[in-house]
C-alpha cells in the first residue's frame, strides 16, 4: 500500500519514513509538509493511506481531512499528532486512526492494517455493486457548439481535473457535468478505475505499458491518451484483466 506523509516537521517526516520501511507491504511515495502539498500529492500519487499531522501552516490537518474526504475514492486517512485534544473532530473527518506521537511501530502498524482491511471490505462492496437498471447509452454535454451528444460506445476514459470531468471519445473530448462517483456508480459494468482521477473503458483496453518510473499506463483503442494506473488499483486492474 502506497503512504503519503504529511507534517510541517522535517524531522517527523523523515522519521515516520523510517518507521514505514520497517513494515512490509507499505511503501512511503511522497512526504509534503502542509494542506495545499497535500491534496496535490494525492491528486498525482494517488495513496492508499494519508498520515496526517493537525497543526500545520495554513489550512490544518482537519481541514485537509475534510477535503480529503470530499474526493471521490478517497484514501484513507490516520492522524498522528502531538495533542491528543483534536481526537473527536479528527474521527468526524471520517479518519480510521488516531496515534499520538511520539508514535510506536506498533501501533503504527495496527492503524495501517486497520486501514488495509477497510480498504478491501470496500473494493468488495464496490465489486458486488449491481449496475442500474436503466443505463444511458450516450452522454450529453452543454458546449459552445450547443447540446452535444456522446454515444458511450465511443468513450474511451473519464478524466478528473479538480472539480471537472473530461470525457475522451473517439471524436475527440469533451468537459461533462457528471463526477466519476456517478459514473462509476453507473457504469459499473463497463467502466473500471484505474486512478483516484480516471475510469476507462474495460472492453476499449488493449493493454498495459510500463513506464520508465514502473508506473503503466492503458493503451485504448482510438484514443492517443494514455491513462496512468496507480499501483492502488493496479492489481485489480490486471485481474480484470487477466478474466478477459
Amino acid at each position: 500500500m502506497d503512504v503519503l506523509i504529511v507534517d510541517d516537521e522535517s524531522l517527523a517526516r523523515d522519521r515516520m519514513s523510517r518507521m514505514i520501511a520497517k513494515i512490509d507491504g507499505y511503501e512511503v511515495v511522497s512526504t509534503v509538509g502542509n494542506s495545499k502539498d497535500a491534496l496535490a500529492a494525492i491528486r498525482v500519487k494517488d495513496p492508499e493511506v494519508v498520515l496526517l499531522d493537525v497543526r500545520m501552516p495554513g489550512d490544518d490537518g482537519l481541514a485537509c481531512a475534510r477535503r480529503i474526504a470530499e474526493l471521490d475514492d478517497p484514501p484513507a486517512v490516520i492522524f498522528c499528532t502531538a495533542y491528543d485534544e483534536y481526537a473527536l473532530d479528527a474521527f468526524s473527518t471520517e479518519a480510521v486512526g488516531y496515534l499520538v506521537k511520539p508514535v510506536k511501530l506498533e501501533q503504527l502498524q495496527q492503524a495501517l492494517e486497520k486501514s488495509r482491511r477497510l480498504n478491501k471490505v470496500q473494493r468488495l462492496a464496490m465489486s458486488e455493486c449491481e449496475p442500474a437498471a436503466e443505463q444511458r447509452s450516450q452522454i450529453s454535454a452543454k458546449t459552445l457548439r450547443g447540446l452535444e451528444i456522446i454515444a458511450l460506445e465511443d468513450v474511451r476514459c473519464f478524466i478528473a481535473d479538480q472539480k471537472y470531468v473530461t470525457a475522451y471519445h473517439v471524436g475527440g473530448e469533451t468537459l461533462i457535468d457528471d463526477t466519476l462517483k456517478e459514473l462509476e456508480s453507473e457504469f459499473v459494468a463497463r467502466m473500471v478505475r484505474i486512478h483516484r482521477n480516471a475510469l476507462v473503458s474495460l472492453r476499449h483496453i488493449e493493454g498495459l505499458q510500463r513506464r520508465t518510473d514502473g508506473y503503466f499506463e492503458v493503451v485504448l483503442e482510438g484514443v492517443a491518451l494514455r491513462p496512468l494506473v496507480s499501483r492502488r488499483h493496479a492489481s485489480k486492474l490486471r485481474e480484470l484483466l487477466g478474466h478477459l
